[in-house]
């Protein structure tokens, strides 16, 4: 397994961020892709620039790129709409669309968080099966994925690659840490979460995991780019709250998906409350959240799911009315043509200026 020796570094530096912020520093420089495992759609070729849409702000400001996924009233998706079924707006104000098409063969960047803290102990062997069965279906040629491993810790195991084989062989070696010996076991909220205890000790970086995987990882990368998270959806210690580790993902135009998997006898009578916040980061970044409980065919019927639907998007672009690049924040709503149809996307994007 490709473990990559990052705690300091990253938790050093998302504290450093909050500080300042959330400016971007050289601490977090490690955990770009290393000049040779470079993900292929990291550098398009040139003749396609003009027809293929800029997915970041950062790449081109004047042009922002909607992912994004259509159903009917029963939850079937809608594979054929032309430019003239859809409208966006963003701010209430309609955009005039410069490019949309269906994107299938698109290359994907694809980010796998794990969460290994002691919740997920019962249900872990069900997350690496399942999820390597996911990984050597949707992988395409152009694709790339890396592995991120969150409990009292935040992990690098993979870095980008296109190896099903590579992947799965870190997903096989991922293993519970509460920071209490081989992390096999440990006190709720002391390690592990999802109970307070006194102080505020570290237990499950979920938030920092997304932030750092959305900053550090996925805003360099153009293109298709989702983050598939299995975890209980408890954050405990992260130094990053809820609404910046979104801000973070809505920055790098990531789509968040969130497969909600645990064992919840585990939580006795302390309850189960990461449902709502799990649902938000999902929403607000165009993708869903999926609760599986601790069931293994659900959670196959989930990575199913997920993988139609990646495969199964519009992209439409559009250079804003709004011609100003402030950092403010722009609601965007997306509608198209038929009845009771679902659209799923990112409720809006921050304006960047050019770094």
């Amino acid at each position: 397994m490709r473990l990559l020796n990052m705690r300091r570094n990253w938790l050093g530096a998302v504290a450093l961020m909050c500080l300042l912020g959330g400016s971007a520093t050289s601490g977090l420089a490690q955990l770009a892709p290393s000049p040779d495992e470079a993900p292929v759609s990291n550098a398009p070729a040139p003749k396609e620039d003009e027809n293929q849409p800029v997915a970041t702000l950062k790449a081109n400001v004047n042009l922002v790129s909607l992912y994004f996924t259509v159903k009917d009233k029963n939850g079937a998706l809608i594979p054929h709409l032309s430019k003239d079924d859809c409208t966006v707006e963003e701010d209430k104000t309609p955009q005039k669309l410069k490019n949309f098409q269906a994107e299938v063969n698109q290359p994907l960047t694809l980010g796998i968080l794990l969460d290994t803290s002691g919740s997920q102990q019962h249900v872990l062997p069900l997350e690496k099966d399942s999820g390597s069965q996911f990984l050597s279906r949707v992988l395409k040629s152009k694709d790339e994925a890396f592995l991120i491993g969150f409990d009292v810790d935040v992990d690098l195991l993979q870095d980008y690659t296109n190896s099903p084989h590579l992947l799965e062989r870190a997903m096989d070696k991922a293993e519970i840490n509460t920071a209490g010996g081989n992390g096999s076991a440990g006190i709720p909220g002391i390690g592990q979460g999802p109970v307070p205890t006194q102080g505020a000790p570290k237990g499950t970086l979920l938030y920092d995991a997304v932030y750092l995987s959305s900053n550090e990882k996925l805003s360099r990368e153009t293109g298709r780019k989702a983050i598939i998270i299995l975890t209980d959806g408890e954050d405990q210690g992260s130094k990053v709250k809820l609404a910046g580790a979104i801000e973070a993902a809505q920055k790098a135009n990531v789509i968040v998906y969130v497969i909600m998997i645990a064992d919840r006898g585990f939580y006795g009578g302390f309850g189960f409350n990461g449902d709502s916040a799990m649902k938000k980061m999902a929403e607000e970044t165009g993708g869903r959240m999926i609760d599986v409980g601790n069931n293994g065919k659900k959670l196959e019927t989930a990575f199913q799911q997920i993988e139609d639907e990646l495969r199964t998007q519009y992209v439409a672009s559009y250079t804003p009315t709004n011609e100003k690049v402030d950092g403010s924040y722009r609601k965007i709503a997306v509608a198209c043509k038929g009845d009771n149809l679902k659209i799923q996307v990112r409720k809006g994007y921050y304006a960047l200026a050019p770094e």
